[in-house]
C-alpha cells in the first residue's frame, strides 16, 4: 500500500520556469521566483522520489592543459569590415562565438547583417550563409540587389526547420551564419509551438552546439517585447557569447548598436549608424547628427557632450519657453527624461531668482533623435531654458557639462577628460564643467569651473558675449 502511494506521487508531473529554473509544486501563470508570465511548463524529465543517483567519472576527451600551452589563436577576432560593428564586437567575429542581435521589428536588423554577409564574403575567404525563417529567398534577393550586397560566397536559404538548417551547414561549410529570426525556427522532437520559450532555448542550445564544434561564427537575431527586453527565456542570453541590442527610431535616420554582454570585448560600447535608402552606414564621426547650424546665435539652445558607452558625442539641447497660462502648465520633452527637466525648472526657478516659470509652458528636445538620460546635460537643459527664457543666446562655441542638485551646486560627471577632448576636436572654444573634475584642459579650449547654477548663468553670459552671443 505504502509503495503504491509512493509511486503515485512520484508520477505526478513536475513543472518549471523556462527563465529561472524555478520548480513550483503546481502550475502557475507568472513564476513567482522572475516574474515572467507563461513561462512555467510541465517537465517532461521526472525522477522518482527517493531515487538518488549516481555520476561516475570517465576519460575526457581532450586532458586539461597549463593555460601557457593553450594557443589563443582560435580565438582571435575576424574583422566584419563594418567599422561601427566592429567596435561594438571587440574587433570582429571570433569563430565558434554566438551573437544574439536583439531589436523591433523594422529597426535595420536584416539589412545591417546582410551587409555583413556580404562582407564576410568578400573578405573573410569564407562563404557566408543567411538563413530567414521569415522572408523567402526571392524576397532577400531583392533587398541584397538594392543594397548591392551580391556575392557568390554569400548563400540564401530559407527554413523553418532545424534540421534543414544543419543540412545546409553541410553543404555550404559557412565560415558566418545568419539565423533571422531564432524565433522562427522550430526543433523536431521539442514540445511546444515555434517562438515559445522551449522551442527558442533548444534550438539556441543546438546551434551553439554546432558553432563550437565547427567554429562558426554565428548570428541569431532576436524579437524584442513591448518593454524593449530580448523575447524568450532569460537563459538564451547565458548561452550566447555576445548580446547586441539594435536601437532606433524609425522616424529618424540614426541606428544605434548597443552592447550588453561581451565575452571577448567592452561590454559597454556603442555603435552608430545611418539608414538611408542605399541601406545602413557606418558613422564614425556621428556628432554632426545631433548638432543645428545657425548663421546667428539663437537663444533657446546649448550644447553638452553625452557619453553613450565608452564613445563621447557632442548633441545639442533645445529649450521653449511658451505663453502664461492658468492651471497646470505643459511640461513637454523629446528625447530628454521628463522627471529630470521637471527638477531642473524648479531649481532653475527657486535658486536663480531670475525666471518664473511656474505658469509658463516649457518644450525640451534633443537634435537628431538621440535619447539623453544621463544626469550630465542637466546643466545644458538649465542653460537652453534660462537662455529661452531670458531671450539670451548663448556662445555657439561653449559646451556646458554637469549634474544639477536640488540646492543649485554642480556636481561631478564622469569622463570629463574624454568630452572635453571630443569638443575640442570638433571646434568648441569654452566649457563650463564642475569643480575639480578637469585638471588638464585639451588645447584649444577654455574650462571654466562652476560651483553652482548661478555662477554658471554669469559665466555662460559673460563667455555668450565675448564669443559674440547677443541680445535678442
Amino acid at each position: 500500500m505504502t509503495s503504491s502511494r509512493t509511486a503515485a506521487k512520484a508520477a505526478r508531473p513536475a513543472f518549471v520556469c523556462d527563465a529561472c529554473g524555478f520548480q513550483p509544486p503546481k502550475w502557475l501563470g507568472r513564476c513567482t521566483e522572475c516574474g515572467e508570465w507563461g513561462s512555467v511548463v510541465e517537465s517532461t524529465v521526472s525522477t522518482p522520489l527517493g531515487s538518488g543517483r549516481v555520476v561516475s567519472s570517465r576519460m575526457p576527451a581532450e586532458p586539461a592543459r597549463p593555460i601557457a600551452q593553450i594557443s589563443a589563436a582560435p580565438a582571435k577576432a575576424v574583422p566584419t569590415n563594418v567599422g561601427e560593428l566592429d567596435r561594438v564586437l571587440g574587433g570582429g567575429l571570433v569563430p565558434g562565438a554566438v551573437v544574439l542581435l536583439a531589436g523591433e521589428p523594422g529597426v535595420g536588423k536584416s539589412t545591417l547583417l546582410l551587409d555583413v554577409a556580404q562582407q564576410w564574403a568578400a573578405g573573410a575567404g569564407t562563404p557566408s550563409l543567411v538563413v530567414s525563417g521569415e522572408e523567402s529567398v526571392s524576397q532577400v534577393r531583392l533587398r541584397a540587389e538594392r543594397l548591392g550586397a551580391l556575392h557568390d560566397k554569400l548563400f540564401l536559404a530559407s527554413e523553418s526547420d532545424l534540421g534543414a538548417v544543419l543540412g545546409h551547414l553541410d553543404a555550404v561549410k559557412p565560415g558566418l551564419l545568419i539565423v533571422d529570426s531564432v524565433q522562427t525556427i522550430s526543433a523536431p522532437g521539442t514540445e511546444g509551438v515555434s517562438g515559445g520559450v522551449t522551442q527558442v532555448r533548444a534550438v539556441t542550445a543546438a546551434l551553439v552546439g554546432v558553432a563550437k564544434e565547427r567554429g562558426i561564427a554565428t548570428v541569431l537575431v532576436g524579437h524584442v517585447t513591448k518593454d524593449g527586453q530580448v523575447a524568450g527565456p532569460r537563459v538564451l542570453e547565458h548561452l550566447v557569447d555576445v548580446v547586441l541590442h539594435f536601437e532606433g527610431d524609425k522616424h529618424s535616420s540614426l541606428r544605434l548598436v548597443r552592447g550588453v554582454k561581451n565575452r571577448y570585448g567592452a561590454a559597454d560600447e556603442v555603435g552608430c549608424f545611418e539608414m538611408n535608402e542605399s541601406g545602413i552606414t557606418s558613422l564614425a564621426d556621428p556628432s554632426g547628427l545631433f548638432l543645428t547650424r545657425y548663421n546667428e546665435p539663437v537663444p533657446g539652445t546649448c550644447v553638452t557632450v553625452a557619453m553613450e558607452g565608452r564613445r563621447a558625442l557632442v548633441t545639442e539641447v533645445q529649450a521653449l519657453i511658451g505663453a502664461e497660462v492658468q492651471g497646470s502648465p505643459r511640461r513637454t520633452v523629446s528625447g530628454l527624461d521628463s522627471a529630470r527637466l521637471a527638477m531642473v525648472l524648479a531649481v532653475l526657478e527657486r535658486r536663480t531668482k531670475q525666471l518664473k516659470l511656474y505658469n509658463r509652458e516649457v518644450f525640451a528636445a534633443t537634435v537628431g533623435g538621440i535619447r539623453l538620460i544621463e544626469p550630465s546635460a542637466d546643466l545644458a537643459m538649465a542653460l537652453a531654458v534660462a537662455s529661452g527664457g531670458l531671450d539670451l543666446a548663448m556662445a555657439p562655441h561653449l559646451v556646458a557639462i554637469g549634474e544639477v542638485g536640488l540646492t543649485g551646486e554642480i556636481r561631478r560627471v564622469g569622463a570629463v577628460g574624454r568630452r572635453l577632448a571630443e569638443a575640442a576636436r570638433l571646434g568648441f572654444k569654452a566649457a563650463l564643467v564642475p569643480p575639480g573634475c578637469a585638471p588638464e584642459a585639451p588645447r584649444g579650449i577654455e574650462v571654466i569651473e562652476v560651483g553652482d547654477l548661478r555662477s554658471a548663468l554669469q559665466s555662460a553670459a559673460r563667455v555668450s558675449a565675448a564669443h559674440g552671443g547677443d541680445r535678442k
